[in-house]
């Protein structure tokens, strides 16, 4: 009889995901995680990820379960952990998801050099955690497209791969030892934010339907709406594989609202393809500029703790601490005002990013921030967003500051846009600080020392 083992890493479903179907042909098919000693290093782990990790394990298991198997969990370094449970069951094969940054990169050969000394072969499935693999959509002579626009052209025109039917039917051999979940204080101890959302493919497909079925509709329109919060919320079971987006995209129709959402399934693959072609992206500037960043931790903390006394920019911030997600629109205001109003490094931006977001994926994260930073993709590296008018645009009634800046929520909706038409007294009585900076001038100074470089 023929075994073979499906390593799940950012793949935890059991809709459309070909490493499973493929390793499910087999007579007996072992479903392994291992938790990777080298990522349950800083800086890759933190508490809010590891609790949303969990909840997706768990309901992974219960799903593969019901289809008559189970989930092994081991701990340590993958390649010995697979290799250990081939020799266990009698393994012939080992399907996994291929991965861009560089640790998955190394992870994957160091998977293959293991296997093929217990005389077992490694298939490594692409399409399974992007729409279209990285190399896939390329321009002529290059190795990826560093333009979105044109990468989205190509991007719509190609082909997707089918969608993989989930399996009917598992058996695993006999005398497996699946192993405990482990708590999540064992794995990284530190405080959660308190509304973090649920994790798991049983949740992530009762939020895909609802999107389509009553939210995408007013996407086009409405996704920038901050205190409307028009948006899917759907990036933290892509970021660990609980939804295909090969799926998602096959169910969006052809409206307005949903092109412009699978759009922005198209950046996620775009800034995948970057980081595929280019690893070292993931700390080092895509393109050069030749800043010399400001040292100011105090400025730093003001902006990590959502204390700038710049009220869209707080309240974004202070969204992040407090649910481990952030709405896109305020994701490049607070990015902005951090790399080119206060002039700091947009790695100390990403990295605390990192280390609250659910979703906090190496590819969108890093590019994302080198994006608004300047040194990125964009065409228009120099461009700064100022908050005010941020505010006033994005959020007119201003409530999404009263939302997540409480002690604000009585002033009126000019001050909560501009802090400069707020009271002195009135400021301090309510304990909120001053500006940080005068936005203008710091901007002007940001065009200016950029220019120089």
């Amino acid at each position: 009889m023929r075994t073979t083992i499906c390593l799940f890493t950012r793949d935890l479903r059991v809709h459309d995901n070909p490493v499973l179907r493929h390793a499910a042909r087999a007579d007996r098919v072992v479903p392994l995680f291992v938790f990777d000693e080298t990522l349950l290093q800083l800086p890759f782990t933190r508490p809010n990820r590891i609790a949303f990790l969990l909840g997706c394990l768990r309901d992974l298991r219960r799903s593969l379960g019901e289809a008559g198997g189970g989930l092994v969990v081991r701990h340590g370094t993958p390649a010995i952990e697979v290799a250990r449970l081939v020799d266990e069951v009698g393994a012939t094969e080992v399907h996994v998801a291929a991965d861009v940054s560089a640790y998955a990169r190394s992870r994957e050969n160091g998977l293959r050099l293991a296997l093929a000394e217990h005389g077992c072969t490694l298939h490594v499935h692409e399409a399974v955690v992007t729409a279209h693999p990285p190399g896939r959509v390329t321009p002529a002579g290059k190795d990826h497209f560093a333009v979105f626009t044109p990468y989205f052209r190509r991007w719509v025109e190609t082909p997707p791969r089918r969608i993989a039917a989930a399996p009917e039917a598992l058996r695993m051999p006999d005398g497996v030892r699946t192993g405990p979940m482990p708590a999540r204080e064992d794995l990284c101890p530190g405080a959660l934010s308190p509304e973090l959302p649920r994790g798991g493919e049983t949740t992530a497909r009762q939020q895909m339907l609802r999107w389509f079925e009553q939210g995408v509709a007013d996407y086009d329109e409405g996704h920038d709406d901050l205190a409307g919060d028009a948006t899917s919320r759907l990036s933290p079971y892509l970021h660990f594989g609980c939804l295909s987006p090969v799926e998602i995209v096959a169910r969006a129709g052809r409206s307005e609202p949903e092109r412009a959402f699978v759009r922005q399934l198209a950046w996620r693959d775009f800034h995948h393809q970057m980081l595929a072609a280019r690893p070292g992206c993931s700390h080092l500037d895509y393109r050069s500029r030749g800043d010399r960043w400001r040292d100011d931790p105090e400025a730093f903390r003001a902006w990590r703790d959502g204390r700038t006394g710049i009220p869209i920019v707080d309240a974004g911030m202070r969204q992040l601490s407090r649910e481990g997600w952030m709405h896109n629109r305020a994701r490049l205001i607070t990015a902005s005002f951090l790399t080119k109003t206060l002039y700091l490094d947009w790695r100390l931006g990403a990295q605390h990013f990192f280390d609250l977001l659910v979703d906090g994926d190496v590819a969108n994260n890093d590019m994302n921030w080198q994006w608004v930073a300047g040194t990125g993709a964009d065409t228009r590296p120099n461009r700064v967003l100022n908050p005010m008018r941020q505010a006033e645009r994005y959020d007119p009634s201003g409530n999404y500051i009263r939302r997540y800046v409480p002690e604000l929520a009585s002033l009126p909706t000019a001050a909560l846009h501009d802090p400069r038409r707020m009271d002195p007294t009135e400021r301090d009585r309510l304990g909120y600080p001053a500006p940080l900076v005068d936005v203008d001038e710091a901007n002007a100074h940001f065009r200016n020392t950029r220019g120089r470089s």
